[in-house]
């Protein structure tokens, strides 16, 4: 599938500095580079949304990762995938994450966050007293409050580029160990 809004040219500039750090021009820039103004009012908040360190990096990877699969976001679990080799991020349960209710790779702690990346996800969202006095137990305030906003970011990018058209780039083909493929389950999107 194309992207259902063309791609446009980027400034010179800009796509040399996307391809120095990607090794090519993500296609959500170029797809919503026909508003620079929202094109870069994505690309700033993403860049903040990164720079927050109270929770731990793999939680926020795993949790983004099941966010894409749960919304059939192709390209969010391609890049997810990738960046999680990149940051030195273990890769055997990266790869698990779209599969993750089989796996027995997980921590019970990170298993609560994959779960509640999907009931936030969910419309409307499942999120439970239980599941939510357990993260507070497990993360502390200060880092649930920051899972919290991270996964919200994690829906608006998913729900951005799935709408639009925007599939797998091939960023996971790099990674030495293959992806897992979500397991088939009645309303969730596929991903690509």
């Amino acid at each position: 599938m194309t992207p259902r809004v063309p791609k446009t040219e980027l400034p010179a500039d800009l796509a040399a500095a996307m391809i120095k750090q990607f090794g090519a021009v993500p296609e959500p820039v170029e797809v919503t580079w026909h508003n620079p103004q929202v094109a870069q009012a994505s690309m700033e908040l993403g860049a903040r949304v990164g720079q927050w360190d109270a929770a731990d990096e793999s939680l926020k990877s795993f949790a983004h990762m099941a966010v894409a699969a749960q919304v059939g976001c192709g390209w969010c679990l391609d890049i997810g995938y990738f960046q999680a080799q990149n940051q030195n991020l273990d890769l055997t349960k990266a790869a698990q994450v779209p599969r993750w209710r089989e796996s027995d790779v997980f921590t019970p702690l990170e298993r609560d966050v994959l779960e509640y990346a999907e009931a936030m996800t969910n419309t409307p969202p499942t999120v439970s007293d239980e599941l939510i006095a357990g993260l507070l137990g497990g993360l502390g305030p200060a880092a649930l409050v920051e899972l919290t906003a991270f996964i919200a970011f994690s829906n608006f990018a998913t729900r951005t580029n799935a709408t639009l058209g925007i599939e797998s780039q091939g960023y996971s083909a790099a990674c030495e160990i293959p992806l897992a493929a979500r397991p088939e389950r009645s309303g969730a999107g596929s991903v690509s």
